[in-house]
């Protein structure tokens, strides 16, 4: 069974960097068509997506968001990161790690972890 965990802080000051992990079990980041996510959702809105990183190691970001995210990751951890710079109150969200098998279509899910960013 895959699961997915978010790891961080969950406070971040203003013009800080968020930077949260994603550890997966049960699968592989680097098993061919597989794509590693993140999400997430301001309090009152809907889901935004943050950007990609496939298992090739290819990312894809959302383009208002493109020039403060960074999205990596460590196979030999099965891990992968995101970082946010430059962060504002209007950053605050639940964040979500997310990962899609392309040949099944399984996608599964982290739990979510709730990052306020104030001083």
């Amino acid at each position: 069974q895959v699961q997915l965990q978010e790891s961080g802080p969950i406070l971040v000051k203003p013009s800080k960097t968020l930077s949260l992990t994603c550890t997966v079990s049960g699968g592989s980041i680097s098993t061919n068509a597989t794509y590693c996510s993140w999400i997430r959702q301001p309090p009152g809105k809907g889901l935004e997506w943050i950007g990609d990183i496939t298992y090739s190691g290819r990312t894809y970001y959302s383009p208002s968001l493109k020039s403060r995210t960074s999205i990596s990751r460590d196979t030999s951890k099965n891990q992968f990161t995101l970082q946010l710079n430059s962060v504002t109150p209007e950053d605050t969200a639940v964040y979500y790690c997310n990962g899609q098998d392309l040949k099944t279509e399984n996608e599964y899910w982290g739990q979510g972890t709730q990052v306020t960013v104030s001083s």
